[in-house]
């Protein structure tokens, strides 16, 4: 009222002429005491009722239970709408008195429900966890699961040791077809027309020609090898051969060994101290009985079969010892029609050869009884036999186990 009165006095002393000024004047007056009214109060502390706000916040952070609800939860609050987020945005409309005492609780509660969140999330990591390894337990009680490692055939490892013996005095391995023709298996050989071995009863042949045919022996890799290169030639040739056979000590399919030796001044001497070297070495004996008897071949001349001694001890054969012999292999000095076939002249060059069953020689090591046994694919059989694969045979530490 006073200052209305105020207002009053003053404009009844004002003329005329001055009206224009004092309503500019008043206009002023007017707009101050308005402003000096708070018509929109910006928010205070008292708006900021935290504790309120907390407990909502951590009730809504009580109920999460999974992923999906901690995620709905987490953006309700810090989300581009979030509570909190609101919240930051109103401190731009505070008095400079306000802003700071706001802004700390703000950010006070800010911190607290971010920690109580990690914490949350922590405890679902720490959950998942836990299942797997509850559900992925190993119960180290329990016995080892079994495992089957394979084992090497007695032909295959056989055929090792016999290569691993032939290799420590000079020979090289050769090898050949299967499937071998008439001249190869026969005539190059010196084998005659007639010869009982040319039989079908005795021959796999494959045509009415009878050029082609299974080999009977690894012999025509040796004429093979002469034919290809030049003396001297000091070889072993295993492999498969087939014949019209079969009983307990035979097989239509077997396995054999041939030897050849071709050089200047070679003779009976060299071919016997070649095989009592592979007899010891191969027998594992420091002593060995040896005969060598006189037999019949094409193609060696003179031919003799070798037999070795053997007693039996403990219901078993005991190679090297004993008053009982038997036959093991065949030799002889290779036949000159032989080298002809060849193209080596015989007046040069002369040698010997052997041949040997691979299956016997298993047989009589290591006390296989029946022949057939080896390609019935039994793998009890196998299992009994058979090699580990890491027994590789050497000269130095032993052929066999």
């Amino acid at each position: 009222m006073s200052f209305l009165f105020f207002l009053k006095t003053s404009l009844s002393k004002i003329s005329t002429v001055n009206l224009s000024k004092l309503s500019i004047l008043a206009t002023a007056v007017f707009i101050s005491l308005i402003a000096s009214f708070d018509l929109y109060p910006s928010p205070t502390n008292a708006d900021f009722e935290s504790s309120k706000i907390e407990s909502d916040i951590l009730n809504k952070i009580k109920n999460v239970s999974d992923r999906n609800s901690y995620e709905s939860v987490k953006t309700e609050i810090f989300g581009k709408r979030g509570i909190l987020t609101d919240l930051f945005k109103k401190i731009g409309s505070l008095n400079q008195s306000e802003r700071k005492e706001y802004a700390s609780k703000l950010n006070f509660l800010k911190t607290k429900v971010t920690e109580i969140l990690e914490k949350k999330l922590a405890d679902f990591d720490q959950s998942e966890i836990d299942k797997k390894l509850k559900n992925e337990k190993i119960d180290v009680t329990l016995p080892g699961r079994a495992y089957f490692t394979g084992k090497i055939h007695p032909v295959s490892q056989v055929i090792d040791e016999v290569t691993s013996i032939f290799s420590e005095i000079g020979f090289s391995v050769e090898e050949g077809p299967d499937v071998e023709n008439e001249y190869y298996n026969f005539s190059a050989l010196n084998t005659p027309e007639h010869h009982p071995a040319r039989d079908m009863h005795d021959t796999f042949y494959l045509d009415h020609s009878k050029d082609l045919l299974l080999r009977t022996h690894t012999s025509p890799v040796q004429i093979r090898t002469m034919l290809k290169s030049k003396p001297p030639f000091k070889i072993i040739a295993p492999g498969r051969t087939y014949r019209h056979d079969s009983d307990q000590t035979h097989s239509p399919m077997f396995h054999q060994l041939e030897g050849l030796h071709i050089d200047k001044n070679v003779n009976m001497g060299h071919l016997k101290g070649c095989l009592y070297y592979f007899v010891k070495k191969f027998f594992e004996v420091e002593k060995v009985k040896i005969r060598f008897r006189p037999s019949h071949f094409p193609f060696t001349e003179p031919s003799a079969e070798v037999d070795i001694g053997y007693k039996i001890q403990d219901g078993k054969i005991k190679i090297g010892e004993g008053d009982k012999w038997l036959e093991i292999l065949g030799c002889g000095m290779v036949h000159p029609n032989v080298l002809k076939n060849a193209k080596v002249n015989p007046k040069q060059y002369q040698g010997y050869a052997f041949g040997v069953g691979i299956d016997r020689l298993a047989m009589l090591k290591y006390g296989i009884n029946d022949l057939r046994a080896f390609f019935e694919s039994d793998i009890r059989w196998l299992e009994f036999y058979g090699f580990d694969p890491l027994d590789v045979p050497t000269n130095y530490r032993g052929l066999s186990r």
